[in-house]
């Protein structure tokens, strides 16, 4: 039996090397989904922005722009599903989980698959699965019983498409009318509903994207700052590091040092 490639974490500790790795834009190679337990925020999800606050479970499948607001009140737990083969919605889903029942049923089923994750008994990543497959069964259920499934109209449709391709070319240096000539659309029309759907402009939410990914690579790695900006699609290191400082109120080297 191979290593699980799931894992939990508590929401707080995700923010724990700064806010930025929850609230800017990006996407994850695997599906995940957050329970929030208390507090409230607002979540951005393919370009919408909605408000979640405690026993809402947030579902994201792999691949789907997010991120996510986490004040000082907010607990919970994410869990990232790895490369489990498990039968998870294609969709986003929004459950406000207001059974109390409900509720307990997922906190012992958390409560389960962490406890088998942290221990060595024989057995226990088969038991671990297991928990997490009634996680899956146990979304499917209240998501066919209370689940906000977040269908987009017009300009939903829109700006989820945008963040689809923006993911796929943020590193290419392309700017927001590059993307919206993709699209069929004009820039404008993009920004109003990019506006309309999550309240920020579309070069808000590339800027947002890239420097995300900035921050990342000088948190975690030892790459050249001017190599970093080349390689997400900043045509000179001064530009790079203006767009950085603007965003973050940092060079992009104090920055590092600070990480």
């Amino acid at each position: 039996m191979t290593t699980p490639t799931f894992r939990l974490v508590a929401i707080p500790r995700l923010a724990a090397g700064g806010r930025w790795r929850v609230e800017a834009m990006r996407s994850l190679s695997e599906a995940c989904f957050l329970w929030f337990t208390k507090g409230q925020g607002r979540i951005t999800i393919a370009g919408q922005t909605r408000g979640y606050t405690a026993h809402n479970g947030i579902y994201i499948p792999a691949g789907v722009m997010h991120g996510f607001e986490v004040g000082g009140q907010v607990f919970g737990t994410a869990v990232f599903f790895g490369k489990e083969d498990l039968d998870l919605p294609a969709d986003p889903l929004h459950l406000r989980i207001r059974e109390v029942h409900a509720q307990q049923e997922l906190n012992v089923t958390l409560d389960a698959i962490q406890r088998e994750l942290d221990t060595d008994t024989p057995g226990h990543d088969k038991a671990a699965r297991a928990h997490l497959g009634l996680l899956a069964v146990w979304i499917e259920r209240q998501a066919a019983k209370s689940g906000e499934t977040l269908k987009p109209d017009a300009a939903k449709k829109l700006v989820s498409r945008f963040t689809k391709l923006m993911e796929e070319r943020f590193r290419t240096g392309a700017g927001v009318g590059d993307l919206a000539a993709e699209l069929g659309v004009t820039a404008t029309h993009l920004t109003r509903c990019c506006r309309q759907t999550c309240g920020r402009s579309a070069i808000d939410l590339l800027q947002d994207r890239r420097i995300f990914e900035a921050r990342r690579m000088l948190a975690e790695t030892k790459l050249p700052v001017n190599q970093i900006g080349e390689s997400l699609g900043f045509h000179s290191a001064a530009y790079f590091t203006r767009a950085f400082q603007h965003l973050t109120g940092a060079s992009p080297t104090a920055f590092r040092r600070s990480q």
